[in-house]
């Protein structure tokens, strides 16, 4: 495990996330400024979240085709410009392609930065949750961070919100010029060496059956996973008549949750097996989700959504390495695909819960979205582990193999 690299890279990704998770922290804002509906915050939900996941397959493609790493600094600094850009339009149609610019940069980020991460935590599942709740906290923080900026100083002082970017954009180009100085220096080695480091074995073929099940089983994760994140800070104001403070209190626990979840996750993939973290993570999501949507108070609404969000991300992570470990040879695709066209599922669902709200309540939302959300949790328990738990331990470091190298086709 390259712990360093991993470090940074975890770090990258907090910034990153950081500008997810402002788009939805931003909401109550935007709907007590600007006047707008809950279909309408909704669609702007859906113009980060769908959007980005719709652009995140093309980076994979095109992240495993040769290595682009320029595409993470890129990434984070056009969803920092987006961010910053829809708080200071005031059309409604502005707003919406400024957010859904952000997607994009959102979703130019994640396919390299995944792959990199996976080549440098190899196959332990507690370094992909490492890095993947590096995202985590970046979301965490976002809410805090909106409300210090925009609830305190007005949507003015928004360009506050890329101070982040911009400090994570200089450290990048100082690491890069580092490994460069590096490289010159290095003294070469033996030709075949690194092809020695790595351990025999018969090459895995892409298992696009399996796949497929995994992208469905992540469809029906990112429905509530984003609407619950676009719609809890306001349920908390609307229904149980908290301030906007409270609500994105709530809104942060759910996102700091999801960290301990991540983590967690990692540590029963390594001890377990991967399908422990997949079951146990949907099993559990279940009754929180029951309890957010019954929430007689705004304590039992509390309670249920941090418990929600742990719950939700203890799979995270082996789904991540397990969509790479059915594609072996496409790394970026399969984390284009099940990051990024999976997630879609949520962004296009959004407005459509953000409409039930409209007409019938926040809570009738909630309802019919626990109704749906029985389907994936079927479907999580039909998902197979391609390494299972005893080999795992014995396949290949990819930390010994090049960062782009194209495997067999």
């Amino acid at each position: 495990m390259k712990k360093g690299q991993l470090a940074f890279l975890t770090g990258t990704h907090t910034v990153n996330d950081l500008y997810q998770g402002a788009i939805p922290a931003m909401l109550p804002f935007l709907m007590t400024e600007r006047h707008y509906s809950y279909a309408a915050v909704s669609g702007l939900a859906f113009a980060a979240s769908g959007v980005s996941s719709l652009f995140q397959p093309v980076f994979g493609v095109l992240s495993d085709r040769r290595p682009r790493t320029w595409l993470v600094p890129a990434g984070f600094l056009t969803a920092a410009f987006g961010v910053v850009a829809a708080a200071l339009s005031t059309g409604y149609l502005a707003t919406w392609v400024f957010v859904a610019l952000a997607g994009v940069g959102i979703a130019a980020y994640h396919p390299p930065a995944t792959s990199q991460a996976r080549l440098a935590g190899g196959s332990s599942q507690k370094a992909m949750s490492v890095f993947s709740v590096g995202g985590t906290v970046g979301g965490s923080l976002a809410p805090a961070f909106v409300t210090w900026v925009i609830g305190a100083l007005g949507f003015p002082a928004s360009p506050l919100l890329a101070v982040p970017a911009v400090v994570m954009a200089v450290l990048w180009l100082l690491q890069a010029g580092r490994a460069r100085r590096r490289l010159r220096t290095a003294t070469p080695a033996p030709p075949g060496a690194r092809a020695a480091a790595a351990p025999d074995g018969p090459a895995r073929a892409d298992d696009w059956r399996r796949f497929s099940h995994l992208v469905v089983v992540i469809l029906g994760w990112s429905v509530p996973f984003v609407t619950v994140t676009s719609l809890v800070s306001l349920y908390a104001q609307r229904e149980l008549g908290q301030s906007g403070a409270a609500g994105a209190a709530v809104l942060t626990g759910y996102t700091a949750a999801g960290a301990v979840g991540t983590l967690l996750g990692g540590w029963i993939g390594d001890r377990y097996g991967r399908m422990g973290a997949v079951r146990l993570g949907y099993l559990l999501a279940m009754p929180t989700l029951a309890g957010i949507a019954w929430a007689p108070s705004f304590w039992v609404l509390t309670v249920s959504t941090v418990l929600f969000g742990a719950a939700m991300f203890l799979p995270f992570a082996a789904q991540v390495t397990l969509a790479q470990d059915y594609l072996p040879s496409r790394p970026g695709t399969a984390s284009g695909l099940t990051l990024g066209l999976a997630m879609a599922a949520g962004g296009l669902c959004s407005p459509l819960f953000g409409w039930l709200a409209d007409t019938s309540g926040l809570r009738a939302a909630f309802y019919a979205l626990l109704g749906l959300f029985v389907v994936p949790v079927l479907l999580a328990f039909r998902l197979r582990d391609p390494v299972g738990k005893a080999s795992e331990k014995d396949a290949p470091n990819l930390t010994d193999i090049p960062a782009g190298t194209p495997g067999p086709r």
